[in-house]
């Protein structure tokens, strides 16, 4: 009896955090594009005015998350979460009676909301809390969860889509109900926890290894960082980029000619890679710094960029179009989890919360100005390729200037640690 052992909550926090994100993003984003050609095609509306609703979901997630270091100080996490699992659940709901482009807007703007308060900044702020070791190797661990679910969503919804002119609101409805129930488990097992005492804050400030936190900058002193702006414009062109040519990946492939039978196989193989890879990613931070890790994930992006721009209907095309599937996948994190980790290590716990919701929302802001613009230049050149080439020099400005920002931002470190030892 005497060697009987308690298990730390933290576990339960991040069983339920890979939960959330396994079912929220694994239902709700990922299968996303199954839903567009039954919609579309059952209620007579284009396309073009129904993937505003991807628009109109990108820049609610934006604005709410610039004041969610606000909303968090004001009504924790736990009540955040719930509202935004309930926002979700109400999203489902909503497209699954929606007749017309109008109300698929208000499921839009639910759905940004939702993952608003319960995607990457909420599993940030609740993962810096709960963890003071390996935080990297945790968040890859709950972002790898999207790949997982995803891949169980795709097999779930796909059949039910497929019974008729209007199955896919049955879908939509299995979605709501699953969804139901993680906010039931949520709300039982989730627990607050406080921010870093004045003594963690101490000891965190002690410490001097890669991957770990650090005391921080106030919010109000960071904001008068120049690289701060310059960390923000960096994260806004990656998730330009990134999402830019990830969303026309598949399209591409296709249009150059490779079967679309040999495509699905490199998406899958892409998904499944990509689980791994956030974990592997968050690993690397742990193990070797924001340094090395950004820059590997940076280049690897160039590099599949100038793969996909060069692909055509051949052998080699064909081997280029599973590298850019597999290589990818190591891209992907750096608008992922490396959004947590971007405020903890260049802003520190002082700021995290509100430096994390104005990263997140540059992020997003970013996804929803790539897919337009990389469309546009398929519209002027009838071909994606310039775009590509585009967005591999937008990455290449973006990985040099970064530089200079980590450099700056260690720089700071290293005077606000030595000022907190001498006092």
């Amino acid at each position: 009896m005497g060697n009987t052992r308690k298990i730390d909550y933290k576990w339960i926090i991040v069983a339920l955090l890979f939960l959330m994100t396994m079912i929220s993003l694994g239902f709700c984003s990922s299968t996303r594009s199954l839903y567009i050609a039954p919609i579309t095609a059952a209620l007579h509306i284009k396309r073009g005015a129904f993937s505003v609703n991807d628009s109109l979901r990108f820049v609610t997630t934006a604005v709410v998350s610039v004041f969610s270091g606000v909303l968090i100080g004001r009504f924790g996490l736990k009540k955040l979460i719930m509202t935004g699992l309930a926002s979700i659940i109400a999203s489902q709901l909503v497209y699954s009676v929606a007749e017309n482009v109008i109300v698929f807007y208000i499921g839009g703007i639910l759905l940004g909301l939702g993952f608003a308060l319960t995607g990457t900044t909420m599993v940030g702020c609740v993962v810096n809390r709960w963890c003071k070791e390996s935080k990297g190797k945790i968040m890859g661990a709950v972002f790898a969860a999207n790949g997982i679910g995803g891949a169980l969503a795709i097999q779930a919804v796909t059949p039910i889509i497929e019974q008729g002119a209007f199955g896919y609101r049955n879908a939509y409805r299995l979605a709501a109900v699953i969804l139901i129930a993680v906010w039931l488990l949520m709300f039982l097992f989730f627990r607050e926890k406080a921010t870093n005492s004045d003594n963690a804050e101490k000891e965190t400030a002690k410490k001097k290894s890669r991957g770990r936190d650090w005391i921080g900058i106030d919010y109000k002193n960071a904001v008068r960082e120049p690289y701060f702006y310059v960390a923000i414009v960096c994260i806004f062109f990656t998730g330009f980029a990134l999402q830019g040519v990830n969303g026309v990946a598949a399209a591409h492939m296709k249009d150059v000619g490779i079967d679309p039978i040999y495509v699905g196989r490199v998406l899958s193989i892409h998904s499944l890679v990509l689980t791994l890879a956030k974990f592997i990613t968050g690993h690397s931070y742990d193990r070797f710094g924001l340094k090395t890790t950004i820059n590997f994930c940076a280049v690897v992006a160039i590099v599949v960029m100038m793969l996909i721009s060069a692909l055509t209907n051949s052998h080699m095309g064909m081997i280029f179009a599973m590298l850019y599937g597999i290589l990818s996948a190591f891209a992907l994190p750096l608008e992922t989890i490396m959004l947590p980790i971007y405020a903890g290590d260049l802003f520190g716990q002082k700021s995290f919360e509100k430096v994390l919701g104005i990263f997140t929302a540059a992020n997003v802001t970013g996804y929803a100005s790539g897919a337009p613009v990389i469309n546009i230049c398929y519209d002027i050149s009838g071909s994606y390729r310039i775009g590509f080439i585009i967005c591999a020099v937008i990455m290449s400005v973006t990985l040099i200037t970064l530089q200079f920002v980590i450099r700056a931002a260690h720089r700071k470190q290293k005077e606000i640690m030595i000022e907190s030892n001498e006092f």
